[in-house]
């Protein structure tokens, strides 16, 4: 088939290459560029640059074409004015689902010549048909598994996607590299959200909601315990970071309107334990609300899930009770649901909403 590879420069994806090579896929290898990389570049050498330099010679080695794709448009419109206004709302993003699901597998597809059979990446996922529709289904490595992060894939888009990994682990993964003598063999695997490459969270968000000065306050006698640089830069049950003496210090409440952050020495007054939480903005790769039939909830990327049970209370709306508790569980993040080794879609978690 003709394959349009998304390339990052990384270990994953330069193996994903391979693997389409070596079956006889008409492959082209593309490198998304997206604008932050260059607005932080006071904060040192842009990232991408060195990326490219990885793909240029992994390309070069497999005699695969490659091509950058400049999309500093597509994701601010589509990634980082979502997550601006989500932190801004007090809520908690997840960039990477967006990303994957409006720029990866979306906007992309428009760059590109339509007569692209397939979208490729080098994601640790692989695709199922079931009764006629397209769902995810788990690969053999659970910690880099990545269905958490496709979760909000379209039909269209499934019907698009190869995963190339899908049967592979990490260690497979090395050691086809290593074989291969792959440029990127021996390249650390990248962290934190997919659009900032090596910026902190932080520094974007300082960048561009600035600072706003506000009170630490002791939520057990009210009293103004220091300043801080704006309610943003805070997660409920965070301890590091609040830069007051005598600690340690949680927070264990946001006030966004009033930009208000409430501290306590006390940890039981931290309210992330929590065993149900509620949920909307429904995706669901089967097209029905989930049985309770052995299914699962991930609440994060990673290889914890929890065993679950889910009611539907309306439309677009439910809570899922889980059968032991989670200190974590915040508005805005993305729960993602599975039944045996298959991925059922995801959810957005939601605020409890007020029945009369």
């Amino acid at each position: 088939m003709k394959v349009a590879l998304l390339i990052s420069g990384g270990v994953d994806s330069s193996v994903a290459l391979k693997i389409l090579k070596d079956q006889g896929h008409d492959v082209t290898a593309f490198y998304l560029k997206i604008w932050l990389q260059d607005e932080f570049s006071f904060l040192g050498n842009c990232p991408w640059e060195e990326d490219v330099e990885y793909v240029t010679k992994v390309c070069s080695q497999l005699g695969v074409p490659f091509n950058i794709v400049p999309m500093q448009n597509e994701y601010w419109d589509k990634v980082v004015s979502y997550t601006i206004r989500e932190v801004e709302s007090g809520r908690t993003p997840n960039p990477d689902i967006f990303c994957n699901a409006f720029i990866k597998f979306g906007l992309f597809y428009d760059k590109i010549d339509h007569s692209y059979e397939r979208i490729a990446t080098g994601h640790y996922a692989a695709r199922a048909e079931i009764n006629g529709r397209y769902a995810l289904k788990l690969t053999p490595d659970s910690v880099k598994d990545q269905t958490y992060f496709l979760s909000y894939l379209s039909q269209d888009q499934l019907k698009r996607a190869m995963f190339p990994l899908g049967d592979a682990d990490k260690k497979e993964v090395r050691r086809i590299a290593a074989e291969a003598n792959l440029p990127t063999k021996d390249k650390k695997d990248s962290q934190g959200i997919c659009f900032l490459g090596q910026i902190k969270f932080k520094d974007f968000l300082k960048q561009h909601l600035g600072t706003r000065p506000g009170d630490l306050v002791d939520i057990e006698t009210g009293r103004v315990m220091g300043k801080h640089e704006g309610y943003y830069f805070f997660t409920i049950g965070q301890r590091q970071g609040i830069g007051l003496n005598k600690g340690p210090w949680y927070v264990v409440a946001k006030d966004a309107a009033n930009n208000i952050i409430y501290i306590s020495n006390n940890k039981d007054l931290v309210e992330k334990d929590k065993d149900h939480f509620y949920i909307t903005n429904f995706n669901w790769f089967l097209n029905r609300f989930p049985d309770n039939r052995n299914l699962r909830v991930k609440i994060r990327h990673g290889a914890r899930s929890y065993k679950c049970t889910a009611e539907q209370l309306a439309d677009d709306y439910g809570i899922i009770q889980l059968e032991t508790t989670d200190y974590g569980i915040a508005p805005g993040q993305y729960a993602v649901f599975y039944q045996d080794n298959i991925c059922l879609g995801a959810a957005m978690i939601a605020e409890p909403r007020v029945t009369l």
